[in-house]
């Protein structure tokens, strides 16, 4: 059974990432160096000896999606057929990844945007002090009691539904402590401050939505070869233009991405790959469902294996 293509958003990131695949394989290498050529800078000195300057929002998000590409080159060279993928994802910033993999931006295009977009997600955290929380156990209805705890104070709202009690708030700091404060009070054991830059998935992101948007409308989006599944609808978009507009929107939207799970195993979709770095789908993925089958491709060793 062909495999649906997961790939990781921000957080992923790690010093050093992607340079085992670069030493192992002359796909991964040259990836490296053409990403080195579009930005117009070193990003693997960034990622690979730059210290925490591969947690800069706008380092990690170029960083990451280049690893990812990297990777499943040399998956494909050694017969990954990405193209008979019954579907392909990512969690928000790899939903990049996963539109490049079925087809739809070209690398250079999808790198470039990538870059703006982490440095315009960065400038709107300095604008508006904000950050992202974790709510322990927490279901659906009470994250969202607990946004519209926080609102009544600033910027508050759900940003992630990734899998059960895995969801985040994200918004103004001030908004946030009052959202954590009552957490107890709406049966969430637990917080947890998330280090990011700043509220991702909200209201906070708006001036970066915006300039995203514009760079979206000078770059061609082809439709997917495979289904696209979206993180703003949970479901797969195929319309060039519909990809645009949710790419912008999902700066601000939540990320539906359990529905989106929920989704392909719906479709009878069981098994997947996840092209690194790191292993985080992976593990969301069996707290969705226990018995789904996922392949980690994080390190060469593990492609060996």
């Amino acid at each position: 059974m062909e495999r649906g293509i997961l790939f990781p958003g921000q957080g992923a990131q790690f010093e050093g990432m992607g340079r085992d695949w670069a030493e192992a394989y002359d796909t991964a290498k040259a990836t490296f160096d053409e990403a080195d050529e579009a930005l117009g800078f070193s990003l693997t000195d960034k990622i690979w000896s730059g210290g925490d300057e591969v947690n800069r929002t706008d380092v990690a998000q170029p960083g990451i999606y280049t690893v990812g590409v990297a990777i499943t080159r040399v998956l494909r060279e050694r017969g990954l057929d990405t193209d008979a993928a019954p579907m392909t994802a990512g969690l928000s910033l790899g939903e990049y990844t996963a539109l490049w993999c079925a087809g739809g931006i070209d690398f250079a295009d999808g790198l470039r945007l990538v870059r703006l977009r982490g440095e315009a997600m960065q400038d709107a955290s300095e604008q508006i002090p904000s950050g992202m929380i974790s709510l322990m156990g927490a279901d659906e209805d009470q994250a969202q009691a607990l946004a519209e705890v926080g609102s009544k104070v600033g910027i508050c709202s759900v940003a992630n539904l990734n899998a059960p009690g895995q969801i985040i708030l994200s918004g103004e700091h001030a908004a946030l402590e009052a959202a954590a404060a009552a957490a107890k009070d709406h049966g969430v054991r637990r917080t947890r401050p998330l280090v990011v830059a700043g509220g991702f998935h909200s209201e906070c992101m708006r001036p970066a939505a915006d300039r995203l948007q514009a760079a979206l409308a000078e770059v061609e989006i082809r439709a997917p070869r495979v289904p696209f599944v979206s993180n703003v609808t949970a479901e797969p978009t195929a319309d060039p233009a519909a990809i645009k507009a949710q790419l912008a929107q999902q700066v601000c939207a939540p990320v539906l991405w359990e529905r989106s799970m929920r989704w392909a195993l719906g479709q009878g979709i069981t098994s997947f790959l996840e092209p690194g770095p790191g292993e985080v789908l992976a593990g969301i993925l069996r707290k969705i469902d226990p018995e789904a089958d996922v392949r980690s491709a994080a390190t060469p060793a593990k492609l060996e294996a």
